[in-house]
């Protein structure tokens, strides 16, 4: 079991990038060659191309969530049953409002900001009907805007967990605003729970994300990529072992085979439940809510991890990143308390 924690009135409180997500469930083959995106990438565009696409291809039909990765988690954690809230930064127009909306039907509560000055990040996720591959086309928007915590200063002080990721740290204002959030936690004796995010996030920002882990983070979740990039080695168990040294809960995804915990010196592996694969968008994000719902619940690693591992696989097995069926979400924690 984990060390209990304070009651506090959130579980969890996350800070993220807020971006609507469109999904879009095509044959994306000759779209994408006919436009010149790089398929299964990430493509920055600026708002007026953003939407040229989005009009383009409207008329497949297209899913409208909320999204980000912090989002996707602090959402699935809200579906889950935990008193979840999320920070962020939207425009004050229709897709910022819906963003809104999105996270009250999750969470039944948000601490967004609000600016009238920038439009809304979103992220069009174009997922194929053939592989599950996604191809995404980003506007950052309002999103890497916030100029203050505000609210969110008194939110972080009443949670058990605050969750940042790392594509925070890729620039400012955000990386501030993460390591303020951060080190409210580590005032206040909140545990501080850290995404990476990314192999890309990881080689651009290393030295302040080994920084963040050091003075900040009490659980990280990596893969095996993130891993040896983070520590600058070839192997996954040397890196596992290497930020096991500075950081007492480390989760290590695995992909198929699984993913494996370190919590202060004992290890623990879950497998994976195997799905048909319509859209692997917010795997790892599902993954991550449904550890904290362990986490907070002071499930232990093991369970901790084979509900991430439900979670994740329901998503995959879905168009968009988090599991919006409360029933569903229930039922996966009852197997994994229970067995099933």
């Amino acid at each position: 079991m984990y060390d209990r924690l304070p009651d506090r009135k959130f579980d969890v409180a996350g800070l993220g990038n807020a971006l609507v997500d469109a999904l879009v469930l095509m044959d994306d083959t000759d779209f994408l060659k006919a436009h010149g995106f790089n398929r299964g990438h990430m493509t920055p565009v600026d708002h007026d191309r953003w939407q040229a696409i989005f009009r383009e291809i409207q008329k497949h039909g297209v899913e409208i969530q909320s999204g980000g990765s912090c989002g996707n988690t602090i959402a699935g954690l809200g579906f889950l049953g935990a008193s979840a809230i999320y920070a962020g930064q939207v425009g004050d127009d229709q897709l910022g409002h819906l963003f809104a909306q999105r996270m009250d039907e999750a969470c039944g509560q948000h601490a967004l900001r609000w600016t009238r000055s920038v439009s809304t990040g979103k992220c069009l996720s174009i997922v194929s009907k053939t592989d599950a591959e996604r191809t995404m086309l980003t506007d950052l928007g309002a999103a890497v805007t916030m100029d203050g915590l505000g609210e969110f200063d008194d939110v972080v002080r009443n949670s058990r967990i605050v969750h940042i990721t790392g594509y925070l740290l890729l620039g400012e204002p955000m990386a501030t605003r993460a390591e303020e959030a951060m080190a409210i936690g580590v005032q206040e004796q909140i545990p501080v729970s850290l995404d990476v995010a990314d192999p890309f996030v990881v080689a651009t920002v290393r030295d302040r994300m080994w920084h963040a882990l050091e003075e900040f983070v009490d659980i990280v979740f990596m893969n095996e990529e993130e891993a040896t990039t983070l520590t600058g080695t070839t192997n996954p168990e040397e890196a596992l072992a290497k930020v096991a040294e500075v950081v007492d809960t480390v989760v290590m995804k695995l992909g198929s085979k699984g993913s494996v915990v370190v919590h202060k010196g004992e290890r623990v592996e879950a497998g994976v439940y195997p799905v048909d694969a319509v859209d692997t968008t917010g795997a790892g994000d599902a993954y991550a809510a449904g550890f904290l719902f362990g986490y907070v619940n002071g499930w232990g690693a093991a369970k901790s991890a084979e509900l991430g591992a439900r979670v994740a696989s329901m998503t995959v097995g879905q168009l968009g990143a988090v599991v919006r069926d409360g029933e569903r979400m229930q039922q996966a924690i009852a197997a994994t308390q229970f067995g099933a």
